[in-house]
């Protein structure tokens, strides 16, 4: 399975994140060019992969998870989260998923 998928969980709950606005941008292009936005459903999951496999290629993706729109925190760390990264081979899938709570983010390349 090659291609590029991605989930939400909220680290202070320990919950999937539902609703969550998360956007794909191909950043090797100037400027850079947004392949596909979605909403996270119910599991904190898109429902269909930010890069399906039919389109999986090399080059520098960055997925930007819009945490300030979906926890309304006033004093929350930032609004918007940019995880880059690379893709080497094609062949192979690409999972990212984030944890995040409105003052905390962090993110692994999953399986």
């Amino acid at each position: 399975m090659a291609g590029i998928s991605t989930h939400v969980l909220n680290l202070t709950t320990g919950r999937p994140v539902a609703g969550m606005q998360v956007e794909l941008y191909d950043i090797a292009q100037t400027p850079a060019q947004r392949i596909t936005s979605a909403r996270t459903n119910a599991d904190g999951r898109t429902d269909a992969p930010m890069l399906p496999a039919q389109q999986a290629r090399t080059g520098q993706f960055e997925l930007r998870f819009q945490v300030g729109e979906h926890f309304k925190a006033a004093d929350g760390l930032t609004d918007e989260v940019l995880v880059r990264f690379s893709i080497f081979d094609a062949a192979q899938h690409y999972h990212v998923p984030m944890l995040c709570s409105p003052w905390f983010f962090t993110t692994y390349r999953g399986s």
